[in-house]
Formats: structure tokens, C-alpha cells, sequence
């Protein structure tokens, strides 16, 4: 008979700040599923009994390639426990799945909002 010891778990103090209303984006390339990750997050918040406004961004070119600026696809969502109207003016958080939707969509990031950003995506910026 063996016994597994495990390690003591740290515990972290986290900060929690409640928030009357958050706007997100998804950003990536076309094809990258940003709609898709955006609906999904939008039933969840929904069924949590948040009302939703959202704003699909689909790219001006058909095919653009994988990591061009006029290719990156996003999706934003505002959610909130009261009425909303708006899908939001400035994300509070952007979801940037590579380089060329970061650079397309951190201007428009709030001041002191947060990124989170897939630092293993292969794809670099396409140049023309």
C-alpha cells in the first residue's frame, strides 16, 4: 500500500473588485473562432441572468492571410446585471489570440484595462 503526499497548497491573496458593467473582445484572425468564443461567452453571461449587448467585427477582406492587419476578426460583448443598450464604447478587457489582433485592438483597450494575450502564437504580423 502507498500513500501520496502532496505539497502544502500556497494560498494567494486575490484582489476582487465587483464591477456594475465589463465589455470584453475577442480578437484573432479569421477563422480563429472569435465568434464563436464570443456567442459562447454571451449564453454563459446570459444564462448567469446578465443582460448582454454584443457586436460581431468581421474582417473587410474575404480571405485576408493568417496574421494580416485587415484580416483580424472580433467579437465584443458588454455585460452587465442591469439594462444595457450598448455593446460598449472601450473594452476593459481584450483577448488577443496573436501579434496582429494586439496591435489592431490595444489603442482601443481602456486605461488600466487588461490584456490577455496568447504569447505562444507562432504567427507573427504579416507585411504587404
Amino acid at each position: 500500500m502507498s500513500a501520496v503526499i502532496e505539497p502544502p497548497v500556497e494560498t494567494i491573496d486575490k484582489h476582487l473588485e465587483e464591477l456594475d458593467t465589463v465589455t470584453i473582445r475577442f480578437a484573432g484572425d479569421s477563422g480563429d473562432g472569435m465568434q464563436l468564443t464570443g456567442t459562447q461567452f454571451t449564453n454563459t453571461s446570459a444564462i448567469m441572468g446578465n443582460d448582454i449587448s454584443t457586436l460581431p467585427d468581421f474582417p473587410a477582406e474575404i480571405r485576408a492571410p493568417a496574421g494580416s492587419l485587415p484580416g483580424v476578426s472580433g467579437f465584443q460583448l458588454n455585460f452587465s446585471n442591469h439594462d444595457i443598450r450598448t455593446p460598449g464604447d472601450q473594452p476593459n478587457v481584450l483577448v488577443a489570440m496573436n501579434p496582429a489582433a494586439l496591435k489592431v485592438n490595444l489603442p482601443d483597450l481602456e486605461e488600466g484595462g487588461i490584456a490577455c494575450i496568447n504569447c505562444r502564437s507562432q504567427r507573427s504580423i504579416a507585411t504587404p
